[in-house]
């Protein structure tokens, strides 16, 4: 009987016990009945050029740029991050000074949101109609042929404080708000070490490129990824291919493996650092830097048996802020590549797949 549940249509009956206003059936109880039966929903089930099963280089793990923010020598580490950013447009960075406890604590109260009970969680999704991304949530964009990603997410504003709406922040665990406080304290050193190094990378000064996202306004975006076991890697995706909107995308993932990266025409998997950063270029940084530094193109794969999660912080410029190529790298010989535009009106075209 089980076995009939999706094509016979009662799966949607047998798991709409918990009535909830939302836009969309969350992963996280799709995958609790999944795992009974063996199969996912087709609406989750990836075109074959698409599955990571078929499209992944496997065997090997691809090592990218893995950058000591102690460096001794200034010029060194300014050249790592250049060409990190320029050749990969991804890096990991060691040695960056956000204490191991406390993106345990970080990791830990994530982790007891997404353990809630469903009604719990549903007290903070986005609201029906609601144009904005921070809530609970399972959809993000438009999505290609109606194929879903195997994921549930929570979006809040962390920093500064003028872009934070407590709203939509989870009041259970009740150390969830004084956690992530601390630990935004602690990126916000680190984001600006290295927006400076990516500024002076350009021939900038130290603080051009932060100016060129909005300065003191550069509003901190917190995502948390939750992706429950599926009992079919192998032909889902957590998250379809893409570039982050963001300025630069600081992240830190549980134990469970499943970022791949788009590299000279392939997929493949990245080998975590413990205790290391992922470092991601955003669109907002290849177009400031008129292309010079280049966006990631990345995805990521579930697991069969294990949650794997991730907690990205996207850096991006305020709403209303334009965005386009710094004037000082335009001249006769290296034309604008980008038009400058609202953020805003980046993030809507690029969410509703729409040409920039």
């Amino acid at each position: 009987m089980k076995k009939d549940l999706y094509k016979e249509g009662q799966y949607h009956k047998e798991s709409s016990k918990q009535k909830h206003p939302m836009e969309t059936q969350r992963v996280q109880e799709i995958a609790s009945l999944s795992n009974l039966n063996g199969t996912i929903p087709l609406e989750f089930i990836r075109s074959d050029d698409e599955q990571p099963a078929t499209t992944t280089i496997h065997g090997v793990v691809l090592e990218v740029p893995v950058i000591d923010l102690n460096n001794p020598d200034p010029q060194k580490l300014l050249a790592s991050i250049f060409e990190a950013s320029k050749d990969w447009g991804i890096f990991q960075v060691v040695n960056h000074e956000i204490p191991s406890e406390v993106t345990r604590r970080l990791q830990k109260v994530g982790k007891e949101f997404f353990e809630l009970p469903q009604e719990e969680k549903e007290t903070i999704a986005k609201p029906i109609g609601y144009k904005g991304v921070e809530g609970y949530g399972t959809k993000l964009q438009k999505e290609v042929e109606g194929k879903k990603g195997w994921v549930d997410h929570l979006f809040h504003r962390v920093w500064p404080p003028s872009a934070i709406n407590y709203q939509f922040w989870p009041k259970k665990p009740p150390s969830y708000r004084e956690t992530n406080e601390e630990y935004t304290q602690k990126m916000i050193q680190v984001a600006n070490k290295l927006l400076g190094f990516l500024s002076k990378g350009l021939g900038l000064e130290d603080g051009e490129l932060k100016q060129g996202l909005g300065g003191e306004d550069l509003t901190y975006m917190l995502k948390i990824n939750y992706y429950p076991p599926c009992p079919c890697p192998e032909l889902a995706l957590g998250v379809v291919p893409h570039t982050d909107m963001s300025s630069i995308t600081i992240l830190v993932p549980n134990e469970v493996q499943g970022l791949q990266v788009f590299k000279d025409g392939h997929w493949y998997d990245v080998a975590y650092i413990p205790n290391a950063l992922i470092i991601h270029i955003g669109d907002q940084i290849e177009i400031l830097s008129n292309g010079v530094y280049k966006s990631v193109y990345h995805r990521t794969t579930v697991s069969k048996e294990k949650t794997r999660m991730s907690w990205p912080m996207f850096l991006e410029p305020p709403p209303d802020f334009e965005v386009g190529p710094i004037p000082k790298l335009i001249n006769q010989d290296n034309p604008p590549k980008f038009k400058t535009k609202k953020f805003k009106d980046y993030v809507h075209c690029k969410l509703n797949k729409l040409p920039q």
